[in-house]
């Protein structure tokens, strides 16, 4: 995902309202997500649907990441070895 450019990607929701379709576009061509405003207040994000695959694809492999530190850290780990063992066993069967 591209980084947020504020004076771009920031819009009041009244401005949505009336253009939805070109900032759909303008999401999808630039891959940045767009901030929608109330109030001056952030409410929702709008972004292109491959990006928020790909965001919560890599939330998963880091929580997968967190909670393996997390087993190594109370003792219920295994050395590399068990492992490369364990996954070679698997293959072969």
């Amino acid at each position: 995902m591209q980084r947020l450019k504020i004076d771009q990607d920031i819009k009041p929701l009244s401005e949505v309202r009336t253009g939805i379709a070109n900032f759909i576009k303008h999401v999808h061509e630039t891959k940045r997500p767009l901030i929608i405003t109330q109030h001056g207040k952030g409410v929702a994000v709008l972004m292109d649907a491959q990006e928020y695959e790909a965001i919560q694809e890599r939330l998963e492999i880091l929580s997968d990441v967190q909670t393996a530190m997390n087993q190594i850290a109370t003792g219920h780990g295994i050395d590399h070895a068990n492992a490369k063992e364990n996954v070679l066993r698997r293959i072969r069967k």
